[in-house]
This record gives C-alpha cells, sequence and structure tokens, in this order.
C-alpha cells in the first residue's frame, strides 16, 4: 500500500512553490529553513519521485513532475480544509475568520460603509481583508489563501461560482467648463472623439469601461494613441487628471456616491448608450470556490453588502 504524503509535507511543497525561496517559505510556515528542506525531501524520499532540481540556481525550480504535484497538493489541502469548513458552517455560520478579497475600484468606495454593517449584524465574524486585482484575488481565492472576492463582472473567474448583487452604471467624468458637461446626459459615442483617461492594465475597470461603452481597445488621446501616457493607477488619480483638463473619463457611480470627487470642479453626468439603450455599467459581484462548503454563508452576506452599496 502507498504511503500517503502528510499536509504538513504538502503545506511546506506549496510554500516554496508560492514563494519561491527556502527562507521566506519557512517562515511562513512558522519552521526553520532545514526543517521544511528535510520534509521535502522525506516527501521525495516518499514518492520516489525528484521534485525539485539539483542546481545551483538560487531559487527553486521544480521539475514538471513537482509542478503537478503542486497542483494536486492544492486541491488536497483545499479539500482538507473543506472538511473542516463543513463543520464549522453547520455549526455556527458566519462566525470565524473569512478571508475577503477585494478589487481597488470596489474597496475604498464600500468598505467604509460596509464593515460597520458586518460587525453589527455579524459581530463574531472576523474578516481579514486584501484588496489587489481581480487576476491575483482569484490566483488567491483557487490556491486556498482567499474565501470570498468581492468584485466586478464580467471577469476571468475560472471555476468560481459567482453571484451578483448590484449594478454600478458608469458616470462620464469631464473638466468644468467642457462642452459635454453642457448636456444633461452624455452619449458613448461622444466619448469616441474625446482623449479618454483610463486606469492602467491589469485593472478589470479599464476593460469593463471599455467594453461597456463599446469603445476600441485601443482607445487614447485623440489621434490614435494607445493611452499608455494617460494611464493611472486609481480612480483618484484618474480624478486628479481630469480635472486638470487632460481629457475625460468613466467613473462608477458607487466611487462617485462615496466622494471620489470631493474637493474637485469634476463634473458627472449620466451615460447614454446607442438608441437610448439601458446605460452601461459593470456587475458587483462575491465569488467562491465551486462547491466551497461556506456557499450558504456567503450567500448570507450578500444582502448586506447589497443594502450597504445602495447606502441603506
Amino acid at each position: 500500500m502507498n504511503i500517503l504524503p502528510s499536509p504538513q509535507q504538502l503545506r511546506y511543497l506549496l510554500a516554496l512553490a508560492d514563494h519561491g525561496h527556502f527562507g521566506r517559505a519557512a517562515a511562513a510556515c512558522a519552521v526553520t529553513q532545514s526543517t521544511l528542506s528535510a520534509g521535502i525531501i522525506a516527501l521525495e524520499r516518499q514518492l520516489d519521485a525528484a521534485l525539485l532540481e539539483r542546481s545551483q540556481a538560487k531559487r527553486p525550480i521544480f521539475t514538471p513532475l513537482g509542478l503537478e504535484v503542486v497542483a494536486r497538493a492544492r486541491g488536497a489541502l483545499a479539500s482538507l480544509a473543506a472538511v473542516a469548513e463543513t463543520v464549522a458552517a453547520a455549526r455556527d455560520p458566519l462566525t470565524g475568520p473569512l478571508r475577503l478579497g477585494v478589487i481597488p475600484t470596489i474597496g475604498p468606495f464600500l468598505l467604509p460603509q460596509l464593515m460597520p454593517t458586518l460587525r453589527e449584524r455579524f459581530p463574531r465574524l472576523k474578516l481579514w481583508l486584501r484588496e489587489d486585482q481581480t487576476e491575483h484575488l482569484v490566483e488567491g481565492l483557487e490556491s486556498g489563501r482567499l474565501d470570498l472576492l468581492l468584485l466586478a463582472l464580467p471577469c476571468a473567474c475560472g471555476q468560481a461560482e459567482t453571484l451578483p448583487i448590484a449594478a454600478d452604471p458608469f458616470l462620464a467624468a469631464l473638466p468644468a467648463g467642457h462642452r459635454l458637461a453642457a448636456l444633461e446626459s452624455v452619449p458613448v459615442a461622444a466619448l469616441v472623439a474625446e482623449p479618454l483617461l483610463l486606469l492602467e492594465d491589469g485593472h478589470c475597470l479599464r476593460e469593463h469601461a471599455l467594453d461597456a461603452c463599446g469603445l476600441p481597445k485601443s482607445m487614447g488621446p485623440v489621434g490614435g494613441a494607445s493611452g499608455e501616457e494617460f494611464a493611472a493607477t486609481s480612480l483618484h488619480t484618474l480624478v486628479q487628471m481630469v480635472a486638470s483638463g487632460l481629457g475625460v473619463t468613466l467613473l462608477p457611480k458607487l466611487a462617485v456616491d462615496s466622494g471620489v470627487l470631493n474637493g474637485t470642479s469634476v463634473v458627472v453626468r449620466p451615460l447614454v448608450g446607442a438608441n437610448g439603450t439601458t446605460p452601461p455599467g459593470r456587475t458587483l459581484a462575491l465569488a467562491w470556490r465551486d462547491r466551497s462548503p461556506r456557499a450558504p454563508e456567503f450567500r448570507g452576506l450578500a444582502p448586506a453588502i447589497a443594502a450597504a452599496i445602495a447606502g441603506g
């Protein structure tokens, strides 16, 4: 009969894969470097297989088989964790630690309203927060480092289950005195002739704004430039660039309602889709691992989050 790897051995292996350094992996596992190295060597002997290349490289290099074992180890540890989560969720739902990932175009504008609500309604819930771009949050969810995500659809969410919570329409943000500011609402087509300021690549809001408005992915300053020189890292930066007269941008209503324009002269106008269609926007949603035993808990959080978005 084959001797199965221990959960600790798999944790050592995953830590090394995630951190790419024996010292940092050992620190993450709260053990000495020699203990972690010995654990991985023991795992290789137990499996009778080389998981790491033995070379002079400073960073650990996994063999093709080692990479496959790492992927399977993630699934195995996630399944083990699900056993404990199933019992805990049934015994006392919405208590204990919950690792929530949130994207930067939602977190700063929703969390100030959401956190007091959650503390009041779920006093025994211990919420740990991580703000990052969608791609990195999805990786954290799949690896088990995060339990739940608050993001915007559409997104490349892998195998995660998603639950739409609320619509978040886009508004046109314009410098004071801009010709389009004289309109009650701005047709999407009118933005094509404007220098459109966008977040840098990696932020899903960039793609959402362009897709929702039916604008080309190369949209940028007038003249067909790529727009890279106008890329910003946050909505606050975009607002300041608009206020300086560098161009126009699209802002989610959530950010505007939360005061992202405070202290500026920037004005916003509703957008009108082609032929008077529904204003373009994004959908705020929760995402969790497919078949997670905590799915009923996460669905139970949705009404509280939706109320915070609505300002209730």
